[in-house]
């Protein structure tokens, strides 16, 4: 059973920055390809950005120029730098492999 724990989440301010980690318990970390999504309040769950086993990355277009998907092999987690946040990327931010999913880390952005 493969378990993700994200962390670093929290409440900031408009234009603020965070980074958020995820850690993931799978011997066969440097070979997955892992993703960030999030969900907004009453809305679908959607792809941040992603990053494969040779640090390639794919972004979506909200998140193009202000977040930075990384990862750590070493440590077994990823991270998502955000910069210049808004109040529209308030959610909950999950951590993705394949099918499992971590519980999520609440975002909040205020104006």
């Amino acid at each position: 059973q493969v378990q993700l724990v994200e962390s670093g989440g929290g409440l900031v301010q408009a234009g603020g920055s965070l980074t958020l980690s995820c850690t993931a318990s799978i011997t066969t970390f440097s070979l997955t390809t892992m993703g960030w999504y999030r969900q907004p309040p009453g809305e679908e769950r959607d792809l941040v950005a992603r990053i494969n086993a040779v640090g390639g990355t794919n972004y979506a277009d909200f998140a193009q120029g202000r977040f930075t998907i990384s990862r750590d092999n070493a440590k077994k987690t990823i991270y998502l730098h955000m910069n210049d946040l808004k109040p529209e990327d308030t959610a909950v931010y999950y951590c993705n492999l394949a099918a499992f999913w971590g519980r999520g880390t609440q975002v909040t952005v205020s104006s």
